[in-house]
Formats: structure tokens, sequence, C-alpha cells
């Protein structure tokens, strides 16, 4: 059998063994060293903001950008239903209530219209959202003018969930620098990683300061274990961190890689009819997973079927996100729906991305695709 075709395997560029020697050889093992505020630099100097603290991963920096912003128990918190519960658990962490919006169909990232009409609900039920969370599903930029447009209408700070989302750009500023709060995940599977990690950024210096107080467990500036504060251990370790190091100098090659890749899958599959994710106006996705949605009218679950076909080659692929609304523990939670993130679960696949994906592997996936649609190849 074939050696395994992975989705988004890491992709190591030779500099990260280096860092870690560094990192060993100054017995920088444990949590914040160097390596980490290293790291911090490195990220806060390539997307243009102030101030970042790294942390452990994606899903850290979510419950405290949520704590940061004053989110407690029994308040609202506005996030897409077609995302990776990865989102939404942290609301559910702080004992808050998840309100579940729709996509649109374009970008398949948060609708603006359905948005606003879920805000003027909550607040006609006396819910005013205490936050927005915003996610650029799949590295696509979700339309932010639009979204904060609204956001600011009623006065409801923004967090953007960029962690699939480094690299991505709009209207000139990198996702994750355009809302109050930006999120980044490091984990194995993104465009670079520390293994497992995440990031949380802004222009507020104090919201910043204050995760990076909590993430240590919250303890007081004194001699002794002194603690004011419910903390958490979220820390990311300064040899996670110093990975991370060694995988920024390869981050711009990775961006090329992804699009190129993307761009190989569309100019073949969109000749059979295969959709894919659109970029809106003004802005540039980092493609990091390139999805696809099945042919108009083609026979229904076509997806998983080409799933298992992929699959017996050993090949992986994934069906698109399973809506929150969806699954048995959001279920009870309040949402808006138009419908097409169910249409976009029931007719999507994602493919192999990885930046190490072989061109004859890459085409072996796509005439496997075009085979089992009933296409000629």
């Amino acid at each position: 059998m074939r050696k395994r075709i992975f989705l988004s395997p890491p992709h190591l560029g030779g500099e990260e063994s280096k860092e870690v020697e560094k990192a060993i050889q100054s017995n920088w093992i444990a949590p914040a060293g160097p390596a980490t505020a290293l790291f911090e630099n490195k990220i806060t100097a390539y997307n243009q903001t102030d101030y970042c603290v790294a942390v452990n991963s994606g899903t850290a920096a979510i419950h405290l950008a949520l704590i940061v912003l004053g989110v407690e128990k029994g308040d609202e918190v506005i996030c897409p239903t077609f995302t990776f519960a990865g989102s939404c658990n942290p609301i559910l962490y702080q004992r808050a209530v998840p309100v579940f919006v729709d996509a649109e169909k374009e970008s398949w990232c948060l609708d603006p219209h359905l948005l606003e009409e879920a805000i003027t609900d909550r607040i006609r039920l006396g819910k005013k959202p205490k936050a927005i969370i915003v996610v650029h599903l799949f590295g696509m930029p979700a339309r932010m003018d639009e979204i904060l447009n609204v956001a600011k209408k009623y006065a409801i700070p923004v967090v953007e969930d960029a962690a699939e989302a480094l690299g991505s750009v709009y209207n000139g500023q990198h996702a994750g620098t355009i809302g109050d709060i930006g999120v980044y995940s490091f984990n194995g599977n993104k465009i670079i990683t520390t293994s497992g990690g995440g990031a949380l950024v802004s222009f507020n210096k104090e919201w910043i300061d204050q995760a990076r107080y909590l993430s240590g467990q919250a303890r007081s500036a004194v001699p002794y274990y002194h603690h004011e504060s419910t903390g958490y251990n979220y820390q990311l370790s300064n040899i996670s961190a110093s990975i991370g190091v060694g995988q920024f100098s390869v981050l711009n090659e990775r961006l090329k890689q992804k699009r190129k890749i993307f761009e190989t899958y569309q100019s073949e599959l969109k000749k059979h009819n295969f959709l894919f994710q659109e970029e809106n106006l003004n802005t540039f996705s980092n493609r990091w997973i390139t999805s696809i949605l099945m042919p108009p009218k083609s026979k229904k679950s076509l997806n998983e079927e080409i799933r298992l076909v992929l699959e017996a080659e050993n090949i992986e692929s994934r069906p698109l996100w399973k809506p929150m609304h969806l699954q048995p523990v959001f279920r009870h939670y309040p949402n808006y729906l138009s419908g097409v993130a169910e249409r976009l679960f029931g007719g999507g696949l994602c493919l192999p991305s990885g930046t190490s994906l072989a061109k004859e592997d890459q085409e072996i996936i796509i005439q496997k695709l075009i085979e089992t649609a009933g296409y000629t190849v």
C-alpha cells in the first residue's frame, strides 16, 4: 500500500532542529523562556500588531480572550455554527451561552446579515451579546468590514479566530489584527507549527498583559507564590516556541506552496463542475486547506463516496465541519440559520493540502475525484 497521504501534516524546513538545540543547550526546557519571547516578537513583527502572548493552544487563546473581555456566567457570545468545536468550547468554559449564526455562501464564514439579525433578536429578549467570535474558516478571511460595522453599531467586541489564517490578508491587514483580539493556532496541522500551541494578539496592552498573567496560573509578581485570581496552565513551552521560531523562516514559502496546491486543484476540478470556497473582494486566503463542494445535481453523498475511494488508496480526506448546532453538546443553544452550513457539511470535502504534497500524489487525488464523480479523466 502507498505511504499515507495526510490532510495537512507538519512540514519542517531545517531551522527548527537548530533552534531546539539552542534551547536544550541553554537548559531552557521549562515554559516561558527566551525562545517564547522571540517567537512572540516574530508574530508581532510579521502581522504588524503591537502585543502578543504565546500559549499552549488556540483554544486556550480564545478562552483567555473571552476572560479579558469580561465574559462571565450567563453572558451570551455569538459564534459561527460552521466551525471547529475549539472555537466555541471556551464559551462553555466561562459558563456562558453560545449563540450560533450561519455562514454566507461565498467565503463560508459568518454571515454579516444574520449576525445583525441575531444581535437585534437577542437584545429584544434582553440578552445583548457580550462578544462576537469570527472564524476565518480554512484560512479564508470573513467579511470583516461588514461584521465590524455591525459590531460597532451595537458596541460588541470582536474576537478573530484566525487559528487557520496566519498569512491571510483582508483589505491590507493580516487576519487576526482586524478585530479587537486575534487568535492563532500552531497545532501540528497548521501552516506553521510549534507541535501544539497558539497565540493571542491585540493592540491593547492591558488585555495581553492580563492574558499573560492568567496563562501562568495568575501568579503575582512577588518572591513567593501568591494568587489573587484563578489562573490557568496555558503557557507555551520554550522548546515548542523554539520550533515556531525555526518555522517562521519558511512561512512565506509555505504560503506560496499552499496557494499553488489550491490553484492546481481548482484548475483541474473546475472543469468538472466542482465548487470552491471563494475569496471576497480585497481578500487573500492562505488556502490552508483546499475544500470543495460536489458538482451541482451530483448524486447524494458523493463526498462520502469520494472519501472512501481515497481512503482505500491510503489518502486522508475529511468532510467539512459538522455545524455546531447539529452537535449533541450544543443542540439546545440559540441559533440563527439559513441552511448554508448544513448544505456545506452535506456536500463538501477537505482535500490533502500539506505543503510536502508531491505533484504526482496530487494528480492521483484529482484523478480519483473525477473518476468517482463519473467524469472521464
